[in-house]
This record gives structure tokens, sequence and C-alpha cells, in this order.
């Protein structure tokens, strides 16, 4: 049995210099996370302009979402297998001209299968830069996993939220094709400029034990992780949580329209917005808040008790949402709480992910794992359907259900069977051939 570890005293640097500071890479690292958000969580904002021009419907066009999530979710190991061979850099510089390259597309898309082909680019580029983040930071920070997995998280959960008013203002204003380019151009730049800051990860030596985290000193390969139990077990509660907050949560458009509140003004800090807008605001900064904060908590006293009670919370938040959201002052409340539960399975995953298989493919194997996003994706019209038959509250309850399941799974187990896993392989030699690497279904010599 082993355990991660907790940083010691002055680790912050390794061989000098501020390209190799952990702390300044992961900072880069929010960065380009904060950058490429819009792609998924601005979105929403240009279905309806869309729409209102060239009438191919709004099914047709969260189409290209659709393509867009699963491209994003599953070419991400391919992705991690590049950064965990050539380094940061590369990767993210590609997924950056990916990242402007599709947004400029969409400013010019005239016909649907153009838009769906950008939304294959911007797939790949958000992957690329996703990934390639995540990975960095679990490298990194061996001894701080949730919390650098989710300050790094939180960058694509809460970037958005700092140009969701800008976008909407310059869709009004300019129109949407405007936005598209300008935003994307901008977004691309600077996540390139970003991209030649990024080195590889050489975490620093001088870190001490931290024993309330389990972690295995074998490393394991991509293929020798997809064939173990406890991976299954892993992914399996990934897909249950994410599969429910994404019912929810991209819904959030509809069910404010179904309960006549959508364009409501509503005035919060000294600013007034239509009430759906407000949502989307807060709703991403708890997104964003709860990455880091999850993060923290689940090095402090372990992953699959932060899981437990985060995914409770998480089904509660979702009945709260089914019983009271008619009330629009509810609604935003318990919107609210629901991203702020759900968020935090892109920090607690990764790094329960890492302290599981290893840091060496860190960044391939948490990019296998996070196409369990992609699987949970393919379940959302599952909530249309659903919503036809028994209403939103149907909707609320099968998520709810979904997220109470994975918490008492996580506590009762996945905790015990992960215990179990790391202890018989603790004296297993660490995984050193890279070709197997490649193949993915041996272990390699020993380093």
């Amino acid at each position: 049995m082993a355990h991660t570890n907790a940083a010691g005293p002055a680790v912050g640097n390794s061989n000098g210099g501020l390209l190799r500071n952990r702390w300044f890479q992961l900072f880069i690292g929010v960065l380009c996370m904060g950058l490429v958000a819009n792609l998924q969580y601005g979105w929403t904002l240009f279905v309806t302009p869309m729409n209102a021009k060239h009438h191919w419907g709004e099914s047709a066009i969260q189409v290209a979402f659709s393509i867009f999530i699963v491209t994003e979710t599953w070419l991400v190991p391919l992705e991690g297998w590049l950064v965990d061979k050539l380094g940061p850099r590369p990767v993210v510089a590609g997924g950056a001209l990916c990242a402007g390259l599709a947004w400029v597309m969409n400013s010019y898309a005239t016909s649907l299968p153009m838009l769906y082909t950008a939304a294959v680019i911007a797939g790949i580029g958000a992957g690329g830069v996703y990934g390639t983040c995540v990975g960095n930071a679990l490298k990194w920070f061996p001894d701080k996993r949730g919390l650098a997995a989710g300050l790094t998280a939180a960058g694509f959960g809460a970037g958005s939220a700092l140009t969701v008013i800008p976008i909407a203002n310059m869709i009004q204003k300019s129109g949407y094709e405007h936005a598209f380019f300008t935003f994307g151009i901008l977004q691309g730049v600077l996540i390139f400029i970003m991209a030649l800051l990024l080195v590889k990860p050489q975490p620093p030596k001088g870190l001490v034990a931290n024993k309330a985290i389990l972690t295995n000193p074998v490393e394991f390969t991509p293929g020798q992780m997809v064939k173990t139990p406890v991976f299954w077990m892993i992914y399996v509660s990934f897909v249950a949580v994410a599969a429910g907050g994404i019912m929810a949560t991209a819904q959030i458009g509809p069910i404010a329209k179904d309960f006549g509140f959508a364009s409501m003004p509503i005035t919060m800090l000294g600013v007034t917005l239509p009430l759906l807008t407000m949502t989307l605001s807060v709703d991403n900064l708890c997104n964003g808040l709860t990455r880091p904060l999850c993060g923290f908590i689940s090095d402090r006293i372990g992953r699959e008790n932060t899981m437990f009670f985060i995914f409770i919370g998480e089904g509660l938040s979702l009945i709260g949402l089914m019983e009271l959201g008619h009330n629009p002052y509810w609604f935003m409340f318990f919107a609210a709480l629901t991203f702020l539960f759900w968020g935090e399975i892109f920090s607690i995953f990764p790094a329960l992910c890492a302290d599981t298989f290893g840091s060496k493919y860190a960044a391939a194997n948490a990019g296998t794992l996070y196409t369990a996003k992609g699987t949970a994706a393919l379940l959302v019209p599952v909530a249309s359907v659903l919503s036809h038959h028994g209403g939103w509250g149907l909707v609320f309850t099968v998520a709810a259900v979904m997220t109470v399941a994975a918490g008492l799974s996580a506590k009762f187990l996945l905790q015990p069977m992960r215990r179990r896993f790391i202890t018989g392989h603790a004296q297993a030699q660490p995984i050193s051939d890279h070709a197997t690497y490649l193949a993915g279904f041996s272990t390699g010599k020993g380093e």
C-alpha cells in the first residue's frame, strides 16, 4: 500500500526558472482552459439566432453540439497519448488552431454539413487543450492532484462566465456571425501564445507523505488500465453522475422557457439581465468554483468520501429543482446548486484515476476515463423522451436516482474495491517499456 504526497517546503520550482515552476504551469493551463470553454458553454447563445436566420431547426443545429461533445471526449485518449509522448506544447498549439478555425467556420456556415464539420474541428481543439492541461496538472502535482485538477477544470467551468455577457451583447448588436468570428480569432490566438509557455512536467522532489489519499506505486498503460474491473467501476460512476447532470443542465434553457420566465428581467448585485442569462452566468461560476473546492476537500478527506457527500447533494438539488423550480427564484437557486454539486466530477475523477493507475501515463489514462463524458452525452436525448412521457419531473427523478446511486456506490463499493486493488499491486514493477505503452497490452520491464 502506498500513499500520495503532500508538498513539503519550497517545492514550487523544478530545476529553477519561471517556466519550470509548477504553479506557473498550472496557471497557464487554467488560462488555456478558460479560453477554450466557450466552445462548449457559450454554444447555447448562438442556437436561437442561427435558427432565426437559416431556419434549420433548433434540433438540427443542436446535432452540432452533440458532434462536438462526442469528438471532444472520444479523441482525448489519443491526444493524451500525444501529450505523454511529445509534451504539452504541440498538442495545445494544435488545439488552438482548431478552436479558432472552428468558430471562424461557424461564422461563415451556410449549411448544416459545414456546421457539423466545424463541430468536429472544435471538438478536436477543445479535447486537445482539455486533455493536455488536466494531464499536466496531475503530473506536476502528485501531492495535490485534487486541487490541481480542480483549478484546471475550473478554468473550463468558469471561463465562459466572463464572456457570456460580452458574447450575448455582440450577438445582439452585430449578429452571431460577427461574434463567432471575433471570439474565434481571439481565443485561438491567445491559446496558441499560452501553448508556447508550456513545458513537460517535472514534479519537484522533497515531497512528504499524505496519508489521506491511497495511491498505487505501479504505472499502468491505458491498455492495461481498461482490463481492470476497478477502472470500469470508476467509469460507470462517472457516466452515471455525468449523465444525470448533463440531462438536467442541458435542459436549463428549455425548462426556463416552458416555465415561462426565461426572459423575465432579474436584478442581482446591481445588474439586470434576463433570468436565463443571469442563471447561466451564476451556474457557470458555481460550476467553476466547485472544481478546486471539492478537489481540495478530496485531497484532505479522500476521493470516495467526497464523492459520497457531493453526489447525494446533487440528487437532492435535482429533487429541489423538480419540486420548487416553477418559482423563478427557487429555479435559480437549485440550478446553481445542481451545477455546484455536479462540476466537481471533472476534478475528482481525474485525480482518482491518477491515484489508482499512476502518473506516468496520466494524460492518456485520464483521457480514456474522460470518454465517460461522451458516453453520458449520448444519453442526453433520453431527457427529451422522458419529458414527453412524464414531464420534467420524470427527468429530474431519473437524474437524481442516478447520482444518489453513484454516491452510495462510491463509498460502499468503489472505496473497498480500490483499496484491495492497490494493495494487491503494491509490489508490482512499474511499466517503462514505451513499446508496451503503444500496444497497450503487456507489462514492460521495470525501471
